[in-house]
């Protein structure tokens, strides 16, 4: 019988919420800049259109009235003004109709890029709205036996009116600068939940999460204990994986998020290591359960002397460590191979299986391989011990000569 965690009771989060940009209509527009300087770029600019504002004695600032369907065209024109810093410490409010601001509408307070980009996302709104999204799922399969399948890793597409596939990478881009990354990080992982119980297929599934999309993790986590819960998944099957690890903006909310997550008895991916700066030193900071080694990192891994070095490297520590490996982005049976004789746990790529709606239920076997041809990468040893040889004999030369 799987045991089921219950979350305590809380308000609703803010992730279910999704509100239509309003800009379209009447009303006034509110801007406060960060130094004095950027006001004068901006008044020069109305004052050109003859466009009528106030200003603000107690800070650089200013209010102006738009007419219906104006202000959009207004914010996005001072925004060529800018530099990306004005544009970000800039902040907006649009209030609609002629009342002035209360108290409670200064939640609603924006950068200027922010509000430009919400201005934009009425399709991003209505997709989320109306959950046009679906889920597609690419095996993880062990790298010893590749048809053995360990789990899946969920990924998720959009879906337009006329029900096309929209790929991830515009809807994740538009939500993370319009500030609606909370709402669709929680129909993303409400989506791989659903449609892998519809699937009912076996094996663990992956889930990509954003910390930074999480206020608090016992309110905006409910629904999808209670999804996992209402589909009969046991929790050791469910891994959630980190994104934004790269990067993460405040280390104490990720390891809350990360504890909440294994309170409730889930495990722990850190995703694409290798491709961030910072992320190998989360390693010891939130001691992963799996690490996934960046498909930039595997591309020609076996060719590469750079990559090769840091892999290798990558997957010594992760054995030290008793961490599970997966290797995402295999192309090519020399890349399975270089990872397979290196103690990589589990392999990912378009080479066992591409992503689908339909699980995958069967993958190819692999046998491991001699490679009759040298590779790129141990003929870039041999030059170097080659060229080290040659640099001691020069070395050996010029101390014959000095002598």
């Amino acid at each position: 019988m799987i045991a089921k965690y219950k979350p305590p009771i809380t308000k609703a989060c803010a992730c279910r919420n999704v509100v239509r940009c309003q800009t379209r209509e009447a009303g006034r527009l509110f801007l406060w800049f960060p130094v004095p300087d950027t006001l004068k770029k901006v008044t020069s600019y109305l004052q050109q259109f003859a466009l009528e504002y106030e200003l603000m004695h107690e800070r650089p600032g200013l209010s102006l009235e738009c007419r219906p369907g104006q202000i959009q065209k207004i914010a996005h024109n001072i925004s060529q003004l800018l530099a990306p810093r004005e544009l970000t410490e800039t902040k907006v409010l649009f209030i609609r109709g002629a009342i002035a601001p209360q108290l409670q509408d200064f939640s609603d307070m924006a950068s200027l890029q922010r509000f430009i980009k919400f201005s934009q996302s009425d399709w991003l709104v209505t997709m989320l709205a109306t959950e046009r999204f679906t889920s597609y799922f690419q095996p993880i399969v062990s790298i010893e036996d590749t048809s053995q399948i360990y789990g899946y890793e969920s990924l998720l597409r959009g879906l337009d009116e006329q029900g096309n596939l929209v790929l991830p990478g515009p809807i994740l881009e538009l939500a993370t600068e319009a500030g609606l990354l909370p709402q669709f990080d929680r129909v993303a992982r409400l989506s791989a939940i659903n449609q892998f119980s519809r699937h009912q297929v076996s094996g663990h599934i992956f889930i990509n999460f954003a910390p930074t999309a999480l206020y608090d993790p016992a309110s905006c986590l409910r629904s999808t204990i209670e999804a996992i819960n209402h589909a009969g998944i046991s929790p050791d099957l469910v891994i959630f994986e980190v994104v934004e690890s790269d990067h993460p903006q405040d280390l104490a909310h990720l390891k809350a998020v990360l504890q909440y997550y294994r309170d409730s008895g889930f495990l722990v991916a850190l995703d694409d290591l290798g491709s961030g700066y910072s992320n190998l030193n989360l390693l010891h900071q939130i001691r992963p359960d799996f690490i996934k080694l960046d498909m930039e990192l595997i591309r020609d891994v076996h060719q590469d002397l750079y990559k090769a070095s840091i892999t290798e490297k990558l997957l010594e520590i992760a054995q030290k460590l008793n961490i599970q490996t997966v290797a995402e982005g295999i192309e090519c049976i020399e890349e399975l191979n270089w990872l397979r004789e290196r103690g990589a746990t589990f392999a990912q790529g378009y080479l066992i299986a591409r992503p689908n709606a339909v699980p995958a239920t069967t993958t190819p076997r692999f046998d491991p391989i001699t490679l009759t041809v040298p590779s790129a990468y141990s003929q870039q040893l041999d030059n170097g011990k080659k060229d080290n040889r040659e640099h001691q004999k020069i070395n050996y030369r010029k101390s014959k000569i000095n002598l």
